[in-house]
């Protein structure tokens, strides 16, 4: 039987070349979190699905109810700072002009409902383009703050982890 003791050391005692190569061990070993559950979970309490993402382009999603039913819930829901709210409040006075422009016979009726419907849908799918950019800089914003050194590092200390001295994972 062999014996082999090791040093190991918390975060704090490493070199900052050690450091760093933690932080790496770190990002890698948390590479497959589902990080964006969260925001997943948000946009569903507003009536907004998110079916995948590509931060680079675009976020894939579709309204669960109705484009105003999720505006709505999203001036009940997120600030007033927001851009989600700001694009809500956006859509809402936008649909209201729409509807109170539109021209309507003696009976009060709406003369060409179909037109009316056409640029209500036409909204409804610049609301929904919207609302994607939105989270996709909501998404990216989380990924780069969970990825920054600020959040690794604390991660790391608040799970007690040490390291070899050359930051190895122990």
């Amino acid at each position: 039987m062999k014996t082999i003791t090791t040093t190991v050391y918390t975060f704090d005692e490493l070199s900052d070349n050690a450091k760093e190569k933690a932080r790496n061990w770190y990002r890698n070993a948390s590479a497959g979190d589902e990080w964006w559950g969260l925001t997943y979970e948000d946009a569903e309490r507003i009536g907004l699905k998110i079916e995948g993402f590509d931060l680079r382009r675009s976020v894939d999603a579709k309204f669960i109810d109705s484009a105003e039913e999720t505006a709505h819930k999203i001036e009940k829901e997120h600030g007033k700072a927001c851009d989600t709210f700001i694009d809500a409040k956006d859509y809402l006075k936008k649909r209201d002009e729409l509807i109170d422009t539109a021209e309507r016979d003696e009976n009060g009726d709406f003369k060409d409902e179909y037109a009316l419907d056409e640029k209500l849908d036409e909204l409804d799918k610049e609301f929904l383009y919207d609302l994607s950019e939105d989270y996709r800089i909501i998404l990216q914003k989380d990924l780069d703050y969970i990825e920054s050194d600020e959040y690794v590092d604390e991660s790391i200390l608040a799970n007690e982890y040490t390291f070899t001295v050359d930051g190895k994972r122990f």
